[in-house]
């Protein structure tokens, strides 16, 4: 057992381990809480709707469970257990090409991992999602909607896939900037035309109706200094009922987007301050940043890669026997998450200081307790916990956990 190996399984089991351990204090952190609405939700949610939230949540995390123990087994069987040599033995010889052969195995890599993780998609959506009364989908439209995303993947995957490969190949030692150079090029097309020609594949967008919301939303949007294509409602209760609102987009293809059934649940002024938040994240520069970061992290990979690539040990470490340039790629990708794993504190309370700052502006630019009170509606309509545990949030979360977050509103508004 080379080093590698032996950090690989350690770091595996390690984050197996405290995923699992962090997902049960979640789960009796839940249980714990669900017999009393806490005070700020009292008012709107009933004890029992509270304990059904409760189970809605326990039960994801026990699907949670089995699929982290199922990705585990399957990681160890691409790396160590031979996987991927399977594979470049299936491609390795014609009709296929190198660059061609390459490309097949890493197709057939994201095809594999698609295809395990669809029973959980599957049971997620039609055994939980509806169960709890969330789940809009008919399978017919499940079934559409996975055909369209596996096209567009293909159509936009296998190119860049294969522009990569064939880098790493021609363009000598420093393959790795060109790459990270297409990488960039790439993300920045895909987000200028994801609202414009990719996203009305899955779903409609209409313009914000003419009239008080829409005026409102309007002025605070040009008084935050935000230019924008134009306000949308998308039908996301076709697929859920869950509720959202987001920004896409980039230059001059920004668009506001609000799912109907936010449209629905929420008054003007709520969604005023619920915009208000988003754009607080756009004028703090809470976007630019983060895209810069990515930038930045993405390029350090890349560096990475370029160097692990010429690294026998590298692959023979990971149970690769035969090193390639497809082969690299493909282990960076499959390893790479187990030893990020224990940054997710930090990516996580990056992502909570920000929430916090959004609100700040939201408070500032709209009205406070209407946020507060969109929230708890929020809170209430997802079924999210009320009751996380401490370090589960601390690991996991994005946003502060709810009872924090409203109580940090309360104060903001005196």
């Amino acid at each position: 057992m080379t080093r590698l190996t032996f950090s690989f399984l350690l770091a595996l089991g390690l984050m197996v381990a405290v995923r699992l351990w962090l997902s049960v204090r979640q789960t009796r952190a839940v249980g714990a809480g669900a017999g009393a609405v806490p005070g700020p939700f009292a008012h709107l949610i009933e004890v029992a709707d509270h304990a059904k939230a409760c189970q809605y949540v326990q039960d994801k995390l026990a699907l949670g469970r089995l699929e982290l123990l199922v990705d585990a087994v399957v990681l160890w069987a691409l790396t160590l257990g031979g996987g991927l040599n399977a594979l470049d033995t299936l491609f390795a010889s014609p009709p296929w090409s190198p660059l061609l052969g390459g490309v097949m195995v890493l197709a057939s890599l994201m095809l594999l991992m698609s295809l395990i993780g669809l029973p959980f998609s599957l049971w997620t959506t039609f055994k939980i999602e509806a169960h709890y009364g969330f789940n809009r989908q008919t399978p017919g439209l499940y079934v559409a909607d996975l055909i369209r995303a596996l096209l567009l993947s293909a159509l936009l995957g296998l190119p860049l896939i294969s522009l990569v490969l064939w880098l790493m190949a021609s363009a000598g030692d420093w393959w790795w900037l060109y790459a990270w150079g297409v990488w960039v090029a790439f993300g920045l097309i895909l987000s200028a035309a994801y609202p414009r020609y990719l996203a009305p594949l899955f779903n409609k967008f209409e313009p914000l109706p003419s009239g008080d919301l829409r005026t409102r939303l309007e002025h605070l949007v040009a008084s935050c200094g935000f230019n924008a294509e134009g306000l949308y409602v998308m039908d996301g209760s076709k697929r859920s009922s869950h509720g959202n609102a987001y920004f896409t987009g980039v230059g001059r293809t920004k668009r506001i987007v609000l799912f109907d059934t936010l449209v629905e649940r929420l008054e003007a002024g709520e969604l005023e301050a619920v915009l208000a938040h988003e754009l607080g994240h756009f004028r703090l520069n809470h976007v630019r940043t983060r895209l810069l970061t990515g930038f930045a992290t993405s390029l350090a990979g890349f560096a990475a890669l370029g160097w692990l690539g010429h690294q026998t040990a590298f692959y023979q470490g990971l149970g690769v026997t035969v090193p390639s340039n497809h082969a690299a790629l493909a282990l960076f990708t499959l390893v790479l998450p187990v030893y990020l794993f224990a940054l997710g504190p930090l990516s996580a309370w990056w992502s909570r200081r920000d929430e916090y700052a959004a609100d700040r502006y939201a408070a500032t630019h709209a009205d406070g307790k209407a946020l507060a009170s969109a929230l708890v509606k929020l809170y209430r309509d997802n079924a999210s916990t009320l009751t996380p545990d401490p370090l589960y949030s601390a690991w996991h979360d994005s946003h502060p956990a709810a009872l924090a977050r409203i109580n940090a509103l309360a104060r903001m508004n005196g």
